[in-house]
């Protein structure tokens, strides 16, 4: 059964970071590539970025360009996403997603972000 399981959301204050991780299990990790994505109140879910298998490749969402980033330790089978520069829009559910996010993807419970002044 797959599984994901996210953490390392939280209260933070505009401009503050925060580091997400998602621990994979139930699938070859390494051979998957993997996503975030995220969910306002009130608003569909959001593509936030995505890394191939081997962590070589990354892709991301205008809006969060130049201040998160994404990583993944395959030996760990652990999915990471800091946090930088956290404006109030960031606000969301942030959920990791197994391979490149589609509707279908299968994602974890999420973990919430909060950033308020």
């Amino acid at each position: 059964e797959v599984q994901l399981v996210e953490s390392g959301g939280g209260l933070v204050l505009p401009g503050d970071s925060l580091r997400l991780s998602c621990a994979a299990s139930g699938f070859p990790f390494s051979t998957y590539p993997m996503s975030w994505v995220r969910q306002a109140p009130g608003k569909g879910r959001e593509w936030v970025s995505d890394i191939s298998s081997d962590g070589r490749v990354k892709g991301y969402a205008d809006s969060v360009k130049g201040r998160f980033a994404i990583s993944r330790d395959n030996a760990k089978n652990t999915l990471y996403l800091q946090l930088n520069s956290l404006k109030t829009e960031d606000t969301a559910m942030y959920y990791c997603a197994k391979g490149y996010y589609t509707r279908q993807s299968t994602t974890g419970q999420g973990t919430q972000v909060t950033v308020s002044a």
